[in-house]
Parts: C-alpha cells; sequence; structure tokens
C-alpha cells in the first residue's frame, strides 16, 4: 500500500481545520508550497528541522532576512505537530534555527503625495478599464484600511453607493462588518462603476472590482494580481522605504488609517481622485 504523500496529508489537515472555521489562505499555500517541496524530493524520509528550514529559505521574494525565514518556518509549527500522529519521528521546529521573529514588523506609512501618485500612476495603466479598476481599488485601500483579499471579493451588491456603506462578508475570524464611505470615496466609487457597468455582464454576484483582459475580463480579481501590479507601480514611483519590511506593501496601507495621515489624507486623496476623473472624462 502506498504511503500518502505529503500533499495529501497537507489536504487533510486544511481539511479538519477548515471545519473548525479556520480559513487559512496563506497558511494554506505555504503547506502546500512545503508539500510540493518536499514530494519533489527523491526518498526525504522523516521530515526534519534541517529540511523544513531548507524550504524556509527559498521564499519567493528570495529575501536573505533571518527574520523572514523564522515566519515560514513557524507556519510550519501546527501542520508538523498534527501529522506527529501518523509519522512520530516528524520533527517540530522551534526557534533555534533562525532566532525569534520579535514583534510585528514596522510597516511603511504613506504619505498623501504618495497616495495621490499611486492614484494617478494606476489610472494610466491599459486598457482603460484595468486603469481604473486599480486606481479605485488602491484608493478604496487608502481610505478604508480593508484588507486587499476583503476588497477584491467584495461583490456589487456589497457596496451601497446610496447609503454610502460597505459590507465586508464573512472576513477574518468569519465574521461580516460593514463599514462606512466618505461622500468623496462614494463618488468616486459611482464613477468608477458609470465607467465599468457598460463593459461587463451584471448580476448580484459580479464583483465589485473586475478585471480587464482576455479571459478575466468581468472575472474576480486575485490577491496576486493586485500584488503584482502594485510592485510594477512602487518599482515606476520608486518611493523611499520606511518600513522594517523590504520594500513598501500594499497591504501597509492598511496602517494608514490608523495614524494621523488618513483622516487627514482621505479628502485630499479622494477630491484629487474626483477631480481627475472628472478631467478624463471630459478629454481635459
Amino acid at each position: 500500500m502506498n504511503q500518502p504523500t505529503l500533499q495529501s496529508r497537507v489536504r487533510q489537515y486544511l481539511r479538519e481545520r477548515r471545519r473548525l472555521g479556520f480559513q487559512l489562505r496563506s497558511m494554506g499555500g505555504a503547506l502546500r508550497s512545503f508539500a510540493r517541496h518536499v514530494d519533489k524530493l527523491e526518498n526525504p524520509g522523516p521530515l526534519t528541522v534541517e529540511l523544513m528550514a531548507e524550504w524556509a529559505r527559498r521564499d519567493r521574494a528570495h529575501s536573505d532576512d533571518p527574520r523572514t525565514w523564522a515566519r515560514r518556518l513557524k507556519i510550519l509549527r501546527p501542520f508538523t505537530r498534527w501529522l506527529q500522529q501518523f509519522e512520530p519521528r516528524t520533527e517540530v521546529p522551534d526557534d533555534a534555527i533562525f532566532g525569534r521573529i520579535g514583534g510585528r514588523l514596522t510597516p511603511h506609512i504613506y504619505s498623501e503625495q504618495e497616495i495621490v501618485d499611486l492614484l494617478a500612476a494606476a489610472r494610466h495603466l491599459r486598457p482603460d478599464l484595468r486603469g481604473a479598476t486599480y486606481e479605485a481599488l488602491f484608493g478604496l485601500l487608502a481610505a478604508t484600511g480593508l484588507r486587499v483579499s476583503e476588497a477584491v471579493r467584495l461583490r456589487t451588491s456589497d457596496v451601497d453607493l446610496k447609503t454610502g456603506m460597505l459590507t465586508v462578508q464573512r472576513t477574518k475570524f468569519a465574521k461580516s462588518r460593514q463599514v462606512p464611505l466618505h461622500p468623496s470615496v462614494v463618488e468616486a466609487l459611482r464613477r468608477y462603476r458609470r465607467l465599468r457597468d457598460p463593459l461587463i455582464e451584471l448580476t448580484e454576484e459580479t464583483p465589485f472590482f473586475v478585471g480587464a483582459r482576455g479571459r478575466r475580463r468581468g472575472q474576480m480579481l486575485t490577491t496576486r494580481q493586485v500584488d503584482r501590479v502594485f510592485a510594477d507601480l512602487r518599482t515606476r514611483l520608486a518611493w523611499p522605504n520606511r518600513g522594517a519590511h523590504s520594500t513598501p506593501r500594499v497591504h501597509d496601507m492598511r496602517h494608514n488609517s490608523g495614524t494621523r495621515i488618513i483622516p487627514s489624507a482621505a479628502s485630499v486623496v479622494f477630491n484629487t481622485w474626483c477631480r481627475c476623473l472628472t478631467c478624463a472624462s471630459s478629454g481635459a
């Protein structure tokens, strides 16, 4: 009888945890990556800390920061403890390999001008629907502090532009919540919808932010797509990095909503956004 592959064990683990109410999106991706790495090896034997550390060093960003490796290694701990019931020789990684992770890394806090520049750069993406989508998406993130995963999962029916309220469905810890919108944000999103609606098929389940090209036209964006577009715009804009991560991240915009910047910046950003959309629609 063939032994289960590590990938099949990962699927079993994720199914069990999700039945308990855990979503495990980022952990699931990391565990699947680790399982693919191990299953490609010939006769890897029991899972050792050395094998896990080798995988941890191979992150997609090719980081040379031990803290990044430590965070990847930490993801494996609950899974390896669970796996010991089937494979008793499985080792469980601890802090001795790359050191303690410590507290959360300081995020990059965006200035008002950086947010305005980001929206302007997004607006020039082609085709026009793609530019408008990313301008609207990044603008909403900057004003509300939504997670990227929450924003891309918004449906058209979740965005009530009459009352100025977002309904964010089943977010972290499987709860839903409502997010009020500044009037200038409502106006900017309304302009985006006027551009978007004639170009796609609309239903109650239509994503609010949609892909614009090929088979993805009218379909939900993925967080990977958003990260890739943001990374390209970040490179063009050449921002100085004021955070402890290797580069400014789109996720860092969440932290602006808890600082002194966004309360004053939200109006600036979105009034600028509305003025720019008015100029664009008039051909100015």
